[in-house]
């Protein structure tokens, strides 16, 4: 016998079909955005222009972003917020730099399909050397990468059982890791080969030269 469904029923299904379709409405704004900014320009791209690409009102945009600049971190947030979580996980046993190290190149491995999932990886990609080359953004930038550096430092000292206000190394540990990273990501937007491939090797390379730069005698006889 046919078996037909109850009304009731129905409500239960619907919230996820609404999440749905907001998060493609999103995903939609965030890449239509990403891509003006990139080619036209951050401070020439309007919120009209946003919305009018993807057939919907400056409402609409403001519901899911509360400015431009917000669109321009939405990613690299995402990416921040994995890295966290990520070198939470990792074994307590590992050294500081060494579960710095180990999480940045997994992230990155890892990465590339979570990206992919909201944003081609090339246009995330172009998104970080514009922001690297608009005094606006990357003022931001450098603010947001202040406040990220706390939040590992305080990470690091959680897992190390150290009093963050009283043993300087969890920020010293961090701020070499942070140099590295910014070193790294400025060589990588100034190259040829801008795949995540070639940032993280270039990553892993650096990283690899950290511990012999603060520990060994660099002038030879």
């Amino acid at each position: 016998m046919k078996t037909t469904q109850r009304a009731t029923d129905l409500p239960e299904t619907r919230p996820g079909l609404r999440e749905r379709k907001k998060q493609r409405t999103r995903d939609a704004l965030l890449r239509v955005a990403l891509e003006l900014f990139t080619t036209k320009g951050y401070e020439e791209t309007t919120v009209d222009e946003i919305a009018e690409a993807v057939d919907v009102s400056q409402r609409t945009f403001f519901r899911y972003f509360a400015n431009k600049q917000e669109a321009v971190f939405a990613v690299q947030e995402m990416v921040e917020e994995r890295f966290v979580r990520a070198l939470r996980d990792r074994p307590a046993h590992e050294a500081p730099l060494v579960a710095l190290r180990s999480t940045v190149l997994g992230t990155w491995e890892a990465m590339g399909q979570t990206i992919e999932e909201v944003v081609p990886v090339e246009l995330h990609m172009r998104t970080y050397q514009m922001i690297e080359s608009t005094p606006a953004l990357l003022a931001v930038h450098l603010r947001r990468s202040v406040e990220m550096e706390d939040e590992i430092a305080r990470l690091i000292a959680e897992r190390e059982g150290l009093d963050l206000d009283s043993d300087p190394r969890p920020r010293v540990a961090v701020a070499a890791f942070s140099g590295v990273m910014r070193a790294t990501g400025r060589l990588w937007g100034a190259g040829e080969d801008t795949s995540p491939e070639s940032i993280r090797d270039l990553t892993a390379t650096y990283l690899d030269h950290l511990g012999p730069a603060l520990a060994e005698e660099w002038r030879t006889p």
